[in-house]
């Protein structure tokens, strides 16, 4: 009789300790200090995205970002344009429907709508500065505008 009650309690524990183990943790980012200073300077220089043949631009306006796309982000030409095009795509989704949803996420964050458009072709440059834009705001701000890392 003790057999048959040690048998379902040891599989209770054992499925508790199995799915314990299985559940997906969130990591945390590894921020350097370099990046948190840049995070927090004064450094307000804009940054125009724009490409003449095909006449987009976006100015970002965001303090440090200059600074840090030119000393900490990957230099132009490390990403693919169809990597960055890819990823563009998916976090403009997730920013415009942030956007729209307010009393969710902070107005103060997610301002306006970005138009962009897949079936465009912006060039390699607008891609760039955009992922990279949002590369450092989901650093800067512990945002995830995707199901990926922020990683540099």
């Amino acid at each position: 009789m003790k057999k048959k009650i040690i048998n379902p309690l040891l599989f209770g524990l054992m499925l508790c300790i199995g799915l314990t183990s299985c559940t997906s943790q969130k990591s945390t980012l590894d921020v350097t200090t370099e990046e948190k200073a840049l995070f927090e300077s004064d450094d307000d220089a804009p940054v125009e995205i724009a490409d003449d043949d095909t006449e987009y631009e976006i100015i970002i306006i965001e303090p440090g970002f200059y600074t840090w796309l030119n000393s900490i982000a990957r230099p132009e030409g490390y990403y693919s344009q169809s990597f960055l095009e890819n990823r563009n795509a998916i976090m403009v989704v997730t920013w415009n429907q942030r956007v729209l949803q307010p009393q969710r996420w902070n107005p103060n964050l997610y301002e306006m709508q970005i138009n962009y458009d897949p079936s465009i072709d912006y060039g390699y440059e607008v891609n760039y500065k955009l992922y990279n834009y949002f590369i450092y705001f989901q650093r800067k701000y512990n945002q995830r505008l995707g199901p990926f890392l922020p990683r540099i």
